[in-house]
């Protein structure tokens, strides 16, 4: 006679994924440079993978590969690595250097920069249309990066007001507040609560690819996804955006990394 009681054994937990592991290493040139490489073990990588981008290097290891494997394949492509780095650094420009730097980019164009002392440190326009950068005698590289930090916000923030007027029609609402922020990858974003985040690095860009942006953005406010209604939102604000958003992918790592190196720590 079968038991009329079944005995019942605890449900074993499903087993944790392997979590993505990080550290560093460092690789030194042919002509002596020393190249910090960000080494990343992903459970999801399915062959060991090398990269440059304005962040720097990265090397990619699966699961099954082990370390000396990743590390012979970072010195056998030492010399791409070397050549991409080159590039990178180029497309990121130079520093923020005081009394040095001849110009900074803003909306896509190049502005020649006057520097010259003064009570404060501020970056302003001249009546010609370039940059004059004022900075006290004992201003230290800080107080020149967050000068140059509010001037781009504050020029972002006077692009945003011309445009945000003219597609606030047939929107549920507004965005709740706008913030700017440095980002790796994505333009920008909108949170549930309605705040809308936009890379600073937009004010770089030509003024349409920024304004493609705040549009796609805002279009969020009545699709949250990226469904055909969504697009079709994008297409009747926005008939240019396919020409603003193929600009974005072939220049955007170049723009990301240009701050980068302004604004560098």
């Amino acid at each position: 006679m079968r038991s009329l009681f079944r005995l019942t054994l605890p449900a074993r937990p499903a087993p944790k994924a392997p979590a993505i592991q990080r550290d560093r290493l460092t690789l030194r040139l042919d002509d002596g440079r020393d190249i910090t490489v960000l080494r990343v073990r992903d459970p999801r990588a399915r062959r060991i993978r090398l990269t440059v981008d304005e962040r720097g290097a990265r090397l990619t290891l699966p699961l099954r590969a082990s370390l000396s494997a990743g590390e012979r394949f970072l010195h056998a492509h030492r010399d791409w690595l070397a050549g991409q780095w080159a590039a990178q650094a180029e497309a990121s420009g130079a520093r923020l250097v005081r009394m040095a730097t001849p110009a900074l980019p803003l909306r896509g164009v190049e502005l020649p920069l006057r520097w010259a002392e003064g009570r404060a440190c501020r970056l302003t326009f001249a009546e010609d249309g370039s940059l004059c950068f004022s900075v006290p005698a004992r201003a230290g590289d800080a107080a020149l990066r967050r000068a140059l930090r509010d001037f781009y916000e504050a020029e972002a923030r006077a692009d945003i007001g011309r445009w945000l007027p003219n597609y606030l029609s047939g929107l549920p609402r507004a965005p709740r507040r706008i913030v700017f922020k440095r980002t790796s990858s994505l333009w920008g974003s909108l949170a549930p609560d309605g705040t809308l985040a936009l890379d600073l690095a937009l004010v770089l860009a030509p003024p349409a690819a920024f304004e493609y942006v705040l549009v796609h953005e805002l279009c969020h406010l009545l699709h949250a996804d990226h469904s055909p209604r969504f697009w079709a939102a994008v297409e009747a604000r926005y008939p240019d955006w396919r020409n603003q958003r193929d600009h974005l992918r072939r220049a955007g790592r170049s723009l990301k990394g240009r701050l980068r190196a302004l604004l560098a720590d």
